[in-house]
Order: structure tokens, then C-alpha cells, then sequence
């Protein structure tokens, strides 16, 4: 039986990853909480937010922050610290663990800037602006919103793929180990 499925250099490598993931889970969520207290506490900031045109994308971007930062980090460094022990074996790649951490971090920062973007122009412009003017500023900005959000889901394929291919055949080598001892 193997206890051990990997290398000590590779699994000081994925135990920091797998650790990062955790990490980012926290910082995600005490920004998250901070944000939701400082809408809570401003009442101008929670008008503008609440009734001016476009000003709810900036509650978009928090909700996803704590969502695709909070929720979905805990999962992943916690699947990815379950998963090699449950089957005994390595993750399948350590590289597209590594591909998948940076791109789900970029995507994600990259989708919360942009509604946010969005939500501070939209607003703004439609103090003085037309509704088409107002959203011919906020169309291109949520553009970019759906393009970072392509790379937290090919991440999350990523990811998938990777947990997927590492279980696959587990049964085979659990029978061969423990024909071992």
C-alpha cells in the first residue's frame, strides 16, 4: 500500500499549491466580508449601488468574489488535499494544478475589476447621460467581464479534468497494493 503517492520534492510543491488555494480562500473572503460591511455602512455609496443604472454590477463583483474566491478556493485545496489520499496516487498533473490556480486567480481578479469598472461608469454616466449612452460605456466592459469569466471556466475544466483523470482506474491499483502487503 502506498501512503506516500508522490516524490518528497513533488509533494512539498503540491502541498504549497494545495496550500495557496487556502490561502486565496482567505484573503477572498476577508475582502469579500469587508466589502458587503462598507456598502452596509455607506448609505450613499448603498443608493448609488441600489438605484442608479448599472450600479448593481458592482454587487456582481462581490458576489462573485466571494463565490468563485471564497467558496470555490476551499473546494479546490480541498479536493486537491482529499482526492490523491482517497485513491493513493498522485494528483495527474501537478503542472495543470499550477495552470489552473494562476488562471482561476487572473480570471476572477479580472472579472471583479471589470464590474466593478462597469458599475462606477454605468452609474456615473447615467447622472448625465441617455440609458443607450450609459450602456454603449458599460457593453464593452462586460465584454471583458465574459472573457475573464472564459478563463476561470476553462480553469474549472481544468481542474475537473485534472481530479477526473487522477481517480480514473483507482480500484485497479487499490486491488494491486493491497494484493501487496
Amino acid at each position: 500500500m502506498r501512503d506516500r503517492p508522490w516524490t518528497h520534492e513533488r509533494e512539498q510543491d503540491y502541498r504549497k499549491y494545495t496550500l495557496w488555494f487556502i490561502y486565496a480562500c482567505v484573503i477572498y473572503s476577508i475582502i469579500g466580508f469587508s466589502w458587503g460591511v462598507v456598502v452596509g455602512m455607506f448609505p450613499d455609496l448603498r443608493e448609488f449601488i441600489n438605484h442608479r443604472p448599472h450600479g448593481n454590477l458592482i454587487m456582481l463583483g462581490h458576489g462573485h468574489l466571494n463565490l468563485l474566491g471564497w467558496v470555490e478556493m476551499a473546494i479546490f485545496g480541498s479536493i486537491y488535499y482529499i482526492i490523491p489520499r482517497l485513491v493513493r496516487r498522485p494528483i495527474y498533473s501537478f503542472k495543470l494544478v499550477k495552470i489552473h490556480f494562476w488562471m482561476h486567480n487572473f480570471g476572477l481578479l479580472g472579472m471583479v475589476a471589470s464590474f466593478v469598472a462597469a458599475g462606477v461608469m454605468g452609474g456615473i454616466a447615467s447622472m448625465t447621460m441617455s440609458p443607450a449612452e450609459t450602456s454603449a460605456i458599460v457593453r464593452p466592459i462586460m465584454i471583458t467581464v465574459g472573457m475573464f469569466g472564459l478563463l476561470v471556466l476553462v480553469a474549472n475544466i481544468i481542474w475537473g479534468y485534472n481530479i477526473f483523470r487522477t481517480c480514473m482506474g483507482w480500484e485497479k491499483d487499490y486491488v494491486r497494493d493491497s494484493a501487496k502487503v
